[in-house]
């Protein structure tokens, strides 16, 4: 996908409680240009936002707070007890998501972007990556990560970790695996490491005759 004149662009995902955010900062910290896709979607919800309309057509006025700003604790009970109704959302969200995305990644000045997504493999954001790195944990870590940072119980943090994909399923699409089984500093350096090796491996990759 990637030319000399173009970023080369990472797609970053992994689980709940893995550390996706902290790899997310140190990419930064590296030289990447970050796009954080949940953030993203928050935008395209707000009002003037790409998917606003299409989103309270779809749910209703009922969902709106008193100043325009969709509810988005209602808009979440809604959705998440019922699998046809996040479907829907889904299909309104993720094709303005991902327009909003491309024209981020158009208007970056960065010799790296970085795409953090925790459906990134499901949705449509993959076909545009060069790479995908997943970021894995442990099970047992991640419940620690939830119950300390976010203050889950285990029977939720358990719930809510049942409830997504398998970190082994996203692994095994992986190009690049950066496990967070320790504290920040060995991550910083696994996800420096990784970094550098891309970098050599897109150098190489580049230099081949066509």
């Amino acid at each position: 996908m990637t030319s000399s004149s173009t970023p080369i662009i990472i797609g970053l995902t992994g689980n709940i409680g893995v550390g996706k955010s902290a790899a997310l900062d140190v990419l930064r910290k590296l030289g990447a240009h970050v796009i954080d896709a949940d953030k993203v979607a928050h935008g395209v919800m707000l009002p003037g936002g790409r998917a606003y309309d299409a989103v309270v057509e779809a749910f209703g006025p009922g969902i709106l707070l008193d100043d325009g700003r969709i509810d988005r604790r209602q808009l979440a009970a809604i959705v998440f007890s019922h699998p046809e109704q996040l479907a829907k959302l889904e299909a309104i969200v993720h094709p303005a998501v991902e327009q909003a995305v491309q024209a981020e990644i158009e208007a970056a000045n960065a010799p790296v972007v970085v795409i953090e997504a925790i459906k990134l493999l499901e949705g449509g954001l993959k076909s545009i990556c060069d790479e995908i790195w997943v970021v894995t944990a442990p099970e047992e870590v991640q419940i620690a990560r939830l119950m300390d940072a976010r203050g889950m119980s285990e029977t939720a943090a358990r719930r809510r970790m049942k409830a997504q994909t398998p970190q082994a399923w996203k692994a095994a699409q992986a190009d690049v695996v950066i496990v967070n089984d320790s504290d920040l500093a060995t991550l910083e350096r696994r996800v420096t490491e990784a970094w550098q090796e891309m970098l050599n491996r897109r150098k190489t990759d580049r230099s081949k005759p066509s």
